[in-house]
C-alpha cells in the first residue's frame, strides 16, 4: 500500500459541498425548534466549515460518515420521527442519493457500503416529493 492519500472520491460532483451545508443547517435548525426556511447564517456558515474540513482534511470514510448523518436527518423528516424542513430534507436527500449512486464508478467498497442508505434515501425522497395534507389543507 502506498502512502498516498486516495482522492478519487473528491471528483464525483460538487453538489454536496455546494448544496448540503445550507440544507443540513436548515434541518438542524428546524430540529431545534426554529421555523422552516433558510437557516440562520451562523448555522449555515458552521456547516460550510464542517464540509470544508471534511473535504480538505478528511478522507473517504469520514465523508461517508457525514453523508450517513445527513441520511439520518433526511429519513427522520420523511418518516415524521424528526421535525424538519421538508424542502431542505428533499434537497439533501436528492444530493446524497445522487452522490451514492455515482460511487459505483469508483474503486473500493463505497458503493456497497452505501447500499442501505441508498434504499432508505430512495424511499425518503419519494415520500418527501409527495405533498402532505394537513388539517388546514382539507
Amino acid at each position: 500500500m502506498s502512502g498516498r492519500r486516495r482522492l478519487d472520491w473528491l471528483g464525483l460532483t460538487p453538489e454536496p459541498e455546494r448544496e448540503l451545508p445550507t440544507a443540513v443547517a436548515a434541518l438542524r435548525a428546524s430540529s431545534r425548534g426554529a421555523s422552516a426556511g433558510p437557516p440562520p447564517d451562523d448555522l449555515a456558515a458552521e456547516e460550510r466549515r464542517r464540509v470544508e474540513r471534511l473535504i480538505l482534511r478528511g478522507g473517504r470514510h469520514s465523508w461517508l460518515r457525514y453523508l450517513a448523518e445527513v441520511t439520518d436527518l433526511v429519513t427522520g423528516v420523511a418518516a415524521g420521527s424528526r421535525a424538519g424542513d421538508r424542502a431542505a430534507a428533499l434537497l439533501a436527500g436528492e444530493v446524497v442519493l445522487e452522490h451514492h449512486r455515482m460511487l459505483i464508478g469508483l474503486p473500493g467498497p463505497g458503493y456497497g457500503r452505501t447500499a442501505q442508505d441508498r434504499t432508505a434515501l430512495e424511499r425518503a425522497v419519494r415520500t418527501l416529493r409527495t405533498p402532505t395534507t394537513t388539517g388546514a389543507d382539507r
